[in-house]
């Protein structure tokens, strides 16, 4: 319990010291409390009354000196020790503040990372479903295998493909903002290997133009034709069945697969 000396102004704690006076009997009154001040100076060496009594008085003083500054020392630190704990009161009330709108601001991306991947599941699923486009997540990129087709000896997109692509270049713009796109292009094995080359790079570069129309940034869109190489249909060339599925593109978007992996998991 906090002494009363404490609501003391310091003036008023020296004042009382100094009020002190020496009575008869080695006593001294302080305010009506007795204090016995003991005799430190041998009666051999009193050699006049008033000695001993400025030598009591001195005493008396020295003590209750002490005594008010101990008292005053006592009450600094009691008034450093609450505000020490004001202030930490302070700090742990803003840390709690600070710890709700953290928790409210992480359920907020949550809630908007649950939309997001919700989203991305609708719009792969109208891709597979409607478009029978395979979608395929490797490592660094996600693969999209579309259905989209080339005449023989021909490179112009047809337009039974373009709500195909068209949905693409949506998914792409709404859930890849900014990642690469590769058009791969390819050819049945009709002809030599250097014509198509050319007429496979010639397909991928007028998809990417279809893609750029829809929308997406041309400086994130690049296109290469890759011939006569990793045939879907071996052998098959010309009119024969199965050689339209050579005559093809696919997209390549180098993303982070995990968000991909995370919407076709979901149920």
């Amino acid at each position: 319990m906090q002494s009363d000396s404490c609501h003391e102004h310091p003036a008023e704690i020296f004042r009382r010291v100094i009020a002190v006076t020496p009575s008869p009997g080695g006593r001294t009154q302080f305010h009506g409390r007795q204090q016995r001040v003991h005799r430190f100076v041998h009666d051999d060496t009193m050699t006049h009354p008033g000695e001993f009594m400025n030598n009591t008085r001195f005493v008396a003083r020295a003590a209750l000196t002490i005594v008010a500054v101990s008292t005053l020392g006592a009450c600094a630190t009691k008034g450093f020790v609450r505000r020490g704990l004001d202030e930490q009161r302070v700090a742990l009330t803003q840390e709690r503040g600070e710890r709700v709108a953290g928790d409210s601001a992480s359920r907020a991306e949550l809630g908007v990372l649950r939309t997001d991947l919700a989203a991305l599941k609708s719009d792969l699923g109208t891709l597979r479903t409607e478009f029978g486009t395979r979608i395929t997540a490797m490592e660094g990129m996600v693969s999209f295998a579309m259905p989209v087709h080339f005449d023989f000896d021909a490179a112009n997109v047809r337009q039974q493909d373009e709500a195909a692509l068209a949905k693409f270049a949506q998914v792409a713009q709404s859930h890849y903002k900014g990642a690469t796109i590769t058009v791969e292009g390819f050819a049945d094995p009709a002809g030599s290997a250097a014509y198509n080359k050319r007429l496979s790079q010639n397909r991928a570069d007028a998809v990417r133009e279809y893609l750029v129309s829809k929308g997406i940034d041309g400086s994130i869109v690049r296109s290469i034709g890759y011939g006569k190489t990793r045939l879907v249909r071996p052998g098959a060339e010309g009119d024969a069945p199965g050689a339209e599925l050579n005559r093809r593109v696919v997209f390549v978007i180098e993303s982070p697969v995990e968000t991909t992996v995370a919407a076709l998991s979901m149920r």
